[in-house]
């Protein structure tokens, strides 16, 4: 009930912020000349401009705004609002221009409220391009980031400079000691996570202790945590790494912990798919990493149950072997389902851990093969419906469900247990395609 009180709170924040700008738009609309169409207009790009500036909010990882919702879920929103927002600026500058003067000499003429506006919209076109169709241009998530990172900070500053240009609008004092607190209230939000936030993790800096490599082209690297640190998390949840590099770079990666909760040594596991993950094996001993972690809501500890089912794909095994082995060590008796998807027998990542995690726990393990070897007796194809009633116990619509894999692979499984009479409540999903 608290988290769905928080919840709700942190709903209202957010439509008071989005809606608060409109105070100008309506105030500005009794400007002589000032149409339907032109306060229209204005209205759109300034819920646009609070739109934008929030979603700095939704990336700097505030545990106490993710809390209710999990971190995953406030970045799926973060992107579904920047096209929101983005489809407000476009409505704001098609009925704003003045194409009839649309030329070349006329734009470089134009005033500053006119190039500070364009500015902010190009940043904004160009952000969501790439972000949209980041694999088709072929753009490395590093590569990404930084574009991302860099045409954010365009987009706020050349709007907050085309609303103080509009004079109109921020012309008397009041106006423009409340819309200094709002820009100052977006500029803080970015120099929190681009500068005290990194700032803070410079002073405590962990260490990779050792690296080993498991089956599926996936590394676990141990980490060793800053010395005198009492660092917890809880099994299934995740953090944003920096291996080798400043806490002040752009790009962090999130990786989910692989470990027992109930451990003291702190393991992640990275499967190479391209880019840096590739690189993670040749990790030396001693190589510094700054963790912003845990966070996450993806945790038995948060949805207990009388059983749970686990549906992994992939490398989304990480933070279900974490919930595995911390039940493990926590003597847990409660039944537990597995159902682990990969492409052929190689690629299973943990698969002789796994084996002995079933004399430690009441584990069912189902291996689901896509392309299954000569003589393979298990599942073959992928987690259907029909899979997951072959091997399910009695009461298992009372049981708490956790998948974790590629988004078409949790797309199918969700709508398979809902199928089966799972209530969706009890149906926990971990996204991690960030971009």
């Amino acid at each position: 009930m608290k988290l769905v009180t928080r919840a709700v709170v942190w709903v209202l924040v957010y439509l008071g912020v989005v809606v608060a700008p409109l105070v100008f738009a309506v105030i500005g609309s009794s400007q002589p000349g000032h149409g339907f169409w032109t306060n229209f207009s204005v209205a759109l790009g300034f819920t646009g401009l609070a739109m934008m500036g929030l979603e700095f909010a939704l990336v700097a990882r505030f545990n106490a705004l993710a809390m209710p919702f999990g971190q995953d879920a406030l970045l799926q929103f973060h992107r579904q609002i920047g096209y929101i927002g983005l489809g407000f600026i476009l409505t704001h500058f098609a009925i704003s221009a003045k194409w009839n003067e649309l030329t070349f000499s006329k734009a470089l003429a134009a005033p500053l409220l006119v190039w500070f506006g364009m500015a902010a919209m190009f940043a904004l076109v160009v952000l969501v391009v790439t972000s949209l169709w980041r694999k088709l241009l072929r753009l490395s998530y590093e590569v990404w980031h930084v574009i991302h990172s860099v045409l954010a900070v365009v987009l706020i500053v050349g709007a907050l400079g085309h609303v103080v240009f509009v004079d109109e609008y921020v012309s008397s004092l009041w106006k423009q000691i409340l819309w200094g607190l709002m820009s100052a209230a977006f500029v803080a939000l970015l120099v929190w996570v681009r500068v005290v936030k990194p700032r803070r993790a410079l002073s405590r800096p962990w260490r990779v202790a050792r690296v080993a490599h498991e089956h599926g082209q996936t590394t676990t690297v141990a980490l060793t945590p800053p010395a005198g640190t009492d660092f917890s998390f809880q099994p299934g949840q995740f953090a944003w790494f920096a291996f080798g590099r400043s806490p002040f770079s752009l790009t962090h990666h999130p990786f989910s912990f692989s470990s027992s909760a109930e451990r003291s040594e702190v393991e992640v596991a990275i499967k190479a798919l391209g880019d840096f993950t590739s690189t993670v094996s040749a990790l030396e001993p001693g190589t510094t990493v700054y963790v912003d972690g845990p966070h996450g809501v993806f945790s038995i500890d948060r949805d207990e149950g009388p059983g749970f089912g686990l549906l992994a794909g992939g490398v989304g095994i990480a933070g279900l072997i974490s919930t595995l082995r911390t039940m493990a060590d926590r003597d847990d008796v409660r039944p537990v389902v597995l159902f682990y998807a990969n492409r052929d027998w190689d690629g299973v990542a943990f698969r002789e851990q796994l084996e002995e995690l079933k004399d430690r726990l009441d584990l069912t393990l189902v291996h689901v093969l896509e392309r299954p070897p000569d003589g393979w007796a298990g599942e073959a194809g992928y987690i259907t419906a029909e899979v997951l009633a072959r091997h399910l116990p009695n009461g298992y619509r009372r049981f708490q469900y956790f998948i974790c894999g590629p988004d078409p692979m949790m797309d199918a499984a969700e709508s398979a247990l809902i199928d089966l009479g799972v209530p969706p409540e009890r149906v926990h999903t971990e996204r991690f395609d960030m971009a």
